[in-house]
């Protein structure tokens, strides 16, 4: 406090005191108990009045001990308990985390992982997936601009996520604690099997796979596909102490229409701790028909081959890129792709008439839209020479089919001409145009069906801009080609809409995420929000039933069904309140990436170890670790001093006590009749 305040809170003290002994002792006839007590509550009432009006600043130092956070992590997956390291890893994560000296020095803090980075609260080594990555994610955002050390009690075999040893922080050691026996065991393994989902009928389709060899000595082993009892394909790899692996191309005949389930097995006369990785089975579904598109168009522009290449990564299509001149028969394809149509287009107009292909349109710069108003009813173009930009804007609402947002936003403008654009029938709009961010209320990319032709429009040219974009910003295609697929999808069926519609894969992995989704529409076709679904599951062979309510999300309803055992399945969506119904099936294949591992993953945890500038350990070496961190003096506890300022008009106490004081004035003086 400054002179000035001790000075005014001297005089209050002595304001008080004649205030009170005036009224109360300076011509008292006596001074009794009353008296005197009367004296002191004016003499505390006045002075407290007083205090508060000067309100001192009142300041309080705290010194505060910040300690260096130290997360200790253990591995919850179950390959932790399939290397027989369950308990090992749990008796280390308890020592560690009760360790007095580690304690004292460091702010010990507690996780665990599996799929997903979590606190230690239930550690039952049941976990489906390794994800190391998400633990030097989720350290980095935790402990943001901190230094500190990380200690990970794990078999270090990763399963899920990205290269982990590069994804921490190389200016935070990390000291991994490796459990389970580093013997090197005879151990042959399917490591990898790379197939596509869909093979179509009486061609061939490849299979990708990875044999790992862990051993001393040469052997050869005997590689096998199966389907049932019949051998598909046989061949005899050599492995020795320098070649540990191997990579096989075989040519499968897709001979059969529908799910095919096969078996990729290693084998060889020696014994193996572990066998349940010598075997994966996977599935292929052969159908027996393409998507046939036609990509008309009478120029070449960079979007033809933008379009052909994300359309064909779904292997059920098929786009050939053509001339108007060049179309002999409309039957032969499913969609036509009519790119910026001029008159050269007449014929291929004049053919559908009849065959009523469901087209989509695409405008640009170079299109006659003169020409597009004679040969088409749903737009009406109103268009100048002028070129413009225009940039897209997401319709959450859009309801036709289920379409997340990629950012469309953010997507580079399309180029068309400038004008007026009008719809002339019912339009669905999934992106409309935007010039310099002002809406223009005029749709970039729309949707119709009339009479059972569909029907699709967009309109601007240098969507081969928007996919290089999105590989900019995702380093990957899938989103954008899932948008354009959706697309075709839409134009490639000439089935009448359901209300119920359903999605699901033919067949999962044991582990993986099984997610079926789900829309219901209304009879306007309208996405029904209050729509209640539910989902009955039977495995065909057991008969046991499973009941599941759908969850609204985005614009679709989805059920997790994660935990299926393998086995094929049937299932019934319904909806409760109309009682539509649709009925699938899926198989869950024999598959526990868990338990593929024989060995813990030492020299990649060492590897992390040295690029984190820390140090890897056993289990017999968890004394050492414990006495490296303790010695480290780069981890060093910080002393705070805090200084908090608070006026004292703020002491509630104080008040209460003012008004008590009064109070109890009031109450002496009545009682003994001196009022």
């Amino acid at each position: 406090m400054t002179i000035n305040t001790v000075l005014l809170i001297v005089l209050s003290l002595g304001i008080a005191f004649a205030v009170s002994f005036y009224q109360y002792l300076y011509k008292a006839k006596s001074r009794s108990k009353v008296t005197l007590l009367l004296a002191f509550l004016r003499f505390f009432s006045v002075f407290a009045l007083l205090i508060l009006l000067i309100n001192p600043i009142i300041s309080r130092k705290t010194i505060e001990t910040i300690k260096t956070p130290l997360p200790i992590v253990i591995d919850n997956s179950a390959s932790m308990a399939d290397l027989k390291s369950d308990k090992e890893a749990l008796a280390l994560f308890e020592k560690l985390k009760d360790n007095s000296a580690l304690n004292d020095k460091f702010e010990v803090q507690t996780y665990q992982f599996d799929a997903d980075f979590l606190p230690s609260d239930t550690i039952d080594f049941k976990g489906k997936q390794s994800n190391i990555d998400a633990v030097a994610k989720n350290l980095k955002n935790i402990y943001k601009n901190q230094t500190f050390p990380t200690v990970l009690i794990s078999d270090g075999n990763q399963t899920s996520g990205e290269d982990y040893v590069f994804e921490f922080n190389p200016a935070n050691k990390v000291f991994p604690l490796v459990v389970g026996d580093t013997t090197t065991y005879l151990d042959l393994r399917v490591a990898q099997l790379n197939v596509n989902k869909y093979a179509f009928h009486k061609n061939k389709y490849p299979v990708e796979v990875f044999l790992n060899y862990a051993g001393t000595k040469r052997l050869n082993a005997t590689f096998k596909i199966t389907q049932g009892y019949t051998v598909l394909n046989e061949q005899t790899i050599a492995f020795s102490p320098t070649k540990k692996s191997a990579t096989l191309n075989v040519l499968l005949s897709a001979d059969k229409v529908g799910l095919q389930l096969l078996k990729a097995t290693v084998s060889s006369k020696e014994s193996e701790k572990n066998n349940y990785n010598n075997t994966k089975n996977f599935a292929v579904e052969v159908i027996d028909q393409k998507t046939a598109i036609a990509l008309i168009a009478d120029m070449a522009h960079p979007d033809l081959g933008a379009i052909k290449r994300s359309i064909e990564t779904n292997a059920q299509r098929k786009v050939t890129i053509v001339k108007p001149n060049q179309i002999s028969s409309l039957e032969d394809y499913n969609v036509l792709i009519l790119y910026q149509p001029t008159v050269a287009f007449k014929s291929v107009f004049e053919k559908n008439a009849n065959a009523k292909v469901n087209t989509w349109i695409i405008t640009g710069n170079d299109t006659d839209f003169n020409f597009l108003n004679q040969n088409q009813s749903q737009f009406a173009f109103k268009m100048s020479s002028q070129k413009e930009d225009y940039l897209a804007s997401f319709d959450s609402q859009f309801n036709l089919f289920a379409l997340d947002n990629i950012g469309f936003e953010q997507f580079p403008p399309l180029e068309n001409p400038f004008g007026t654009i009008t719809a002339n029938g019912n339009l669905n709009v999934l992106l409309s145009s935007t010039i310099r961010n002002i809406p223009t209320n005029q749709p970039l990319l729309a949707f119709s069906e009339t009479q059972g032709q569909r029907s699709a429009y967009l309109f601007g040219e240098n969507i081969w801009k928007w996919r290089a974009d999105y590989y900019l910003n995702k380093k990957d295609f899938v989103d954008f080609d899932v948008f354009l697929d959706k697309t075709i999808q839409f134009l490639a069926s000439d089935n009448a809409r359901k209300s119920l519609v359903v999605n699901h894969e033919r067949f999962y992995n044991s582990g993986e995420a099984i997610e079926i989704t789900a829309q219901y529409f209304n009879k306007n076709y309208e996405l029904d929000e209050k729509a209640r679904l539910t989902i009955a599951v039977t495995n065909t062979k057991t008969k046991q039933v499973k009941n599941f309510d759908l969850l609204r999300t985005t614009n679709a309803f989805q059920v997790n069904l994660d935990g299926l055992t393998a086995g094929n399945y049937k299932f019934t969506v319904k909806e409760l309140n109309s009682n539509a119904s649709y009925s699938g099936g899926f198989e869950v294949l024999d598959f526990d990436i868990e338990k593929q591992f024989v060995n813990p993953d030492w020299n990649k945890l060492s590897q992390l170890a040295t690029q984190t500038h820390g140090k890897a350990y056993l289990v017999d070496q968890t004394e050492a670790l414990i006495k490296q961190l303790l010695e480290d003096d780069s981890y060093k506890a910080v002393q705070k001093t805090i200084v908090k300022k608070s006026p004292l008009i703020d002491w509630i106490w104080l008040l209460v006590l003012l008004a008590a004081s009064l109070a109890t004035e009031w109450f002496v003086r009545k009682y003994n009749g001196l009022l």
